[in-house]
């Protein structure tokens, strides 16, 4: 198993080691990758239906992959931006009012969801922030990223990102302070 991050990117540009390379790269990242996204989108069916899409979008695009960031940083790139896209989708083919209510009762019947009823209160206040803001708060909070790193994943500055991660924990604190 190809730990190295040199020598599995190397393989992944050599057409005869590609496929056991991308192979590798599927075992290596695919849990990483699922909590991210499933942060985002919450469901569990969707989580492995935005995984699947993001590394099948990884392997058609791998000829763009410069290496000038981490395999990682440029698979999550992916895998965010397939997590958004799909809320966007999401969200055009519901009415505001299915979107806007039960994502809490929603994670509570959800067999794969393990947390108490303020986790699912947490997740419906993310739910109604913008996409950025919902995004850098995800990865700061629970993934306990960086600025530096969030921004090189997002192609923003930190001062940009210290501000969305401020004012989404603000929106999230007045949520919780409206439910009391």
């Amino acid at each position: 198993m190809i730990t190295d991050d040199k020598l599995l990117i190397e393989q992944l540009m050599n057409p005869k080691t590609q496929r056991r390379a991308f192979e590798q790269v599927v075992r290596l990242y695919s849990e990483q990758l699922y909590w991210q996204v499933r942060r985002i989108v919450l469901a569990h069916e969707d989580a492995n239906d935005v995984l699947q899409n993001s590394l099948i979008k990884a392997w058609q695009a791998l000829d763009t992959f410069k290496g000038d960031s981490k395999l990682i940083t440029w698979l999550s790139r992916i895998a965010i931006n397939e997590s958004l896209d799909f809320l966007r989708r999401q969200k055009n083919a519901l009415s505001t009012d299915d979107v806007d209510t039960g994502i809490a009762n929603q994670l509570m019947a959800d067999e794969y969801f393990d947390g108490d009823e303020t986790e699912a209160m947490l997740h419906e206040a993310i739910s109604r922030l913008p996409d950025v803001q919902r995004t850098v708060f995800e990865l700061r909070y629970f993934e306990d990223m960086k600025y530096s790193d969030i921004s090189q994943l997002l192609g923003t500055s930190e001062g940009a990102l210290k501000a969305s991660y401020h004012i989404a924990v603000k929106k999230i604190t007045e949520f919780f302070k409206a439910r009391d």
